[in-house]
């Protein structure tokens, strides 16, 4: 039986392990590393904060997380599209699920579900404005 996710160590665990995935993975290791020319280490922190903010309510991340991924659906060649978010999601689900169970692991699978879909139609609703602008 798997436990929950219970401490910051726990948020630290499921995010190295999802990153190791992800940046296993081709596409999403352009992005990071070429595109974004994210500093791993630094992002990984960032990213703790942000799901001990979710899962915690520690109030740790400051960052605007929409203006970030319409500032890179910018960059990125063509654009973010759902496959992208798609398949972060997939990644993201199947670390939680190897590594953990319960409430807040629930909780996890939850919130980023909510956010692929939110962040996703912001950029989808952005690039709707600016096709009617340019007409």
């Amino acid at each position: 039986m798997r436990n929950d996710i219970q401490t910051r160590a726990d948020i630290r665990k499921l995010i190295s392990v999802f990153y190791e995935k992800l940046l296993s993975d081709e596409v999403f290791k352009n992005i990071f590393l070429a595109v974004a020319k994210v500093d791993v280490l630094e992002h990984l922190d960032l990213i703790v904060d942000f799901w001990e903010s979710v899962l915690f309510q520690a109030g740790k991340y400051k960052r605007d997380l929409i203006d970030i991924h319409l500032d890179l659906n910018q960059k990125v060649p063509n654009g973010l599209k759902k496959e992208h978010f798609d398949n972060w999601l997939a990644f993201f689900i199947e670390t939680i699920d190897e590594l953990y169970q319960g409430e807040k692991a629930n909780g996890a699978k939850d919130r980023a579900l909510f956010l692929a879909k939110y962040i996703k139609m912001k950029i989808d609703k952005l690039e709707q404005m600016r096709l009617e602008l340019n007409n």
